[in-house]
């Protein structure tokens, strides 16, 4: 018996969509660790995906998600906590094979924890005019993959 698949509103299909490509990064970076790709390349594949993906992500859930349930609640404290910590990961100078490993270990069980947990609750008691806000200020474009250097293939 598998685990069954979440329904997701509609509201928050597309930021559930970048939650899949944030798991894909922590994909990424795990297979080009395997394949002893310099860390650099690696970085740099990061660096892109934080500022044109994860930090705009980061403040869409903070502005319209987690004020939900409050900013108090123990699960976007956790959640909160856990952006710090990647902000501060991503944003590091800081380059060796340790902290690639720490990101992506972190950044699959943050995700993780927001759609199986964080997101299932936000879901059940938003109501419709926070839904409909959250799905005006998504923007949900489609997401084009930076493919200059493609070190995890």
């Amino acid at each position: 018996m598998g685990i069954k698949p979440i329904k997701r509103h509609k509201a928050l299909q597309g930021v559930s969509r970048e939650h899949h490509h944030g798991l894909l990064l922590s994909w990424k970076i795990r297979t080009g660790l395997s394949k002893n790709i310099a860390p650099e390349r690696i970085k740099k594949y990061m660096d892109w995906f934080y500022q044109n993906h994860l930090a705009p992500h980061f403040h869409m859930e903070e502005t319209y998600l987690f004020p939900i349930i409050g900013n108090g609640h123990p699960w976007v404290q956790k959640a909160l906590s856990d952006h710090e910590i990647l902000k501060n990961w991503f944003t590091s100078s800081k380059l060796d094979v340790n902290t690639l490993e720490q990101i992506e270990k972190k950044l699959e069980e943050h995700i993780r924890f927001e759609e199986r947990q964080l997101f299932n609750h936000i879901q059940e008691v938003a109501d419709s005019a926070q839904l409909d806000l959250i799905n005006k200020q998504h923007n949900g474009e489609k997401f084009n993959d930076n493919t200059h250097d493609p070190f995890w293939l």
